[in-house]
């Protein structure tokens, strides 16, 4: 009887040379996103940082009126300590040559002689710088001092460096405020959120 004929058993599969090998983790998009997102943390933390910090508080009526050193549009500096012993007139507003502004800075103009004879100083402060204010004031031929806050260090002593909002946007600015301050470095009036029509009026009627 002739003996049984075994098949050979198959030999393990090997890899071929040209096989190529799977990719360890996430696909290639995946980990480009994930390497982004560190960085993107680190974009919106210094944001944060470098974005300026609102007023603290503001001051009020029969507070010391903050001390100050400031340029004004001719180049000037113009310092608290020189306004001492004389009642003035401080209004703080968002920019030069803008609507709201203009319509403010020409009522001013417009009733000088009025705090002329008040003996009060009339004296507009915002973050424009000396050249802005310079070409504004000649445009409209104002007659008063205008301060550069560039750094809004003044704006933040009397608490009308505000956040602000503005068709969903929110953002740093100044706050439209007055304040008339007495011979004695106190305030004496102070208004915030000034609407400008009839407001040169009602700081004349208080003066």
């Amino acid at each position: 009887m002739a003996a049984k004929k075994t098949k050979p058993k198959a030999s393990p599969k090997t890899k071929t040379a040209g096989a190529k090998p799977k990719a360890a983790g996430p696909p290639p998009a995946k980990r480009a996103a994930v390497a982004k997102a560190p960085a993107k943390a680190a974009k919106k933390a210094a944001a944060k940082v470098a974005a300026p910090k609102a007023s603290v508080a503001r001051v009020g009526e029969g507070s010391k009126a903050p001390a100050f050193s400031l340029t004004d549009d001719t180049g000037a500096v113009v310092s608290s300590a020189s306004l001492a012993g004389k009642p003035y007139v401080l209004y703080f507003y968002p920019k030069d040559d803008t609507p709201g502004c203009t319509k403010e800075a020409c009522d001013f103009r417009d009733n000088l002689r009025a705090f002329n004879d008040q003996k009060l100083r009339v004296i507009g402060v915002s973050p424009d710088d000396q050249a802005r204010h310079t070409k504004f004031k000649q445009k409209y031929g104002l007659t008063f001092t205008l301060l550069s806050d560039t750094e809004k260090a003044l704006a933040n002593a009397y608490g009308v460096w505000v956040e602000k909002q503005n068709y969903g946007r929110t953002y740093m600015g100044v706050e439209r405020s007055t304040f008339l301050i007495d011979k004695n470095g106190t305030i004496k009036k102070a208004w915030h959120r000034v609407r400008v029509p009839g407001h040169v009026a009602d700081v004349l009627a208080s003066g």
